[in-house]
């Protein structure tokens, strides 16, 4: 892989900074030295701090892993319903540019207020939301919400094969999604990247999803090659190819620059 990449969802675990058991789990040590000595041959070029729910509402472990990671790595982060409007603009000058809903395992802004709080993220500082969900979950209330926001992603191809067609439904209206997390989602990756290529090539994104926190195995440098190899496969052009890796995560991350 030698274009730039983009990596649209990655983790980092700072014991410096609190963690809170989810499920009774809590997370190994993967800080920015260990991200970049795990990615060094990957030509990882800007990223997307991605908050767990191990991290509840903490937001100085994000704050300072910015600081090291420099201005093309934003934030992407957890903050309850009642977060101020000056805490908000805080954090976006500190490089944050998402606010996550983390339905799939808790530790979020309940989805009663995904609305609200997404909008109100979006007005004051131009922040898009983030979905951690099984697309399969995705009824049509919930649909309905999430096209009318102004920018939405949804994470790790919206993790099982049976929720493909409301992902789909999705993305025809605008949503963006990360081929991230081959590790732990039910699907075949490949059919799922093609579906999501033949509706919309502006909304596929790829990460790493490193440290891999209790998927079924950890990123491989092979899944890249998988994602490639597929764009390629299917005739997409080397700046198709090159948006998927590169320009559809940027121009969705970077658009607002850091202040």
């Amino acid at each position: 892989m030698k274009q730039p990449v983009f990596d649209a969802h990655m983790h980092l675990v700072d014991p410096a900074f609190p963690l809170v058991e989810n499920e009774g789990y809590l997370p190994d040590p993967f800080t920015v030295a260990d991200y970049r000595k795990r990615t060094d041959e990957l030509h990882i070029a800007g990223g997307a701090v991605v908050s767990g729910s191990f991290q509840a509402f903490d937001q100085g472990y994000l704050i300072e892993a910015l600081k090291q990671l420099g201005p093309t790595f934003v934030g992407v982060t957890q903050i309850p319903g009642a977060t101020s409007d000056e805490k908000i603009l805080e954090l976006h000058e500190a490089g944050v540019r998402a606010v996550r809903f983390n339905v799939f395992r808790g530790g979020s802004a309940s989805l009663g207020e995904l609305d609200r709080l997404a909008r109100r993220a979006h007005d004051l500082a131009g922040w898009h939301a983030e979905l951690y969900i099984d697309a399969q979950k995705i009824d049509d209330d919930l649909a309905r919400t999430v096209t009318a926001l102004p920018a939405v992603s949804i994470d790790h191809l919206g993790l099982t094969a049976d929720g493909l067609p409301n992902l789909l439904r999705l993305v025809e209206r605008g949503v963006k999604v990360k081929a991230t997390g081959f590790g732990r989602i039910k699907m075949d990756p490949a059919t799922t990247i093609r579906a999501i290529m033949s509706v919309d090539p502006t909304a596929l994104m790829v990460g790493t999803d490193l440290p891999s926190t209790r998927a079924g195995r950890p990123f491989r440098d092979e899944d890249f090659q998988t994602i490639q190899q597929t764009l390629e496969t299917e005739g997409f052009t080397p700046n198709q190819v090159a948006a998927v890796f590169w320009g559809n995560a940027a121009d969705f991350y970077l658009s607002v620059a850091r202040q």
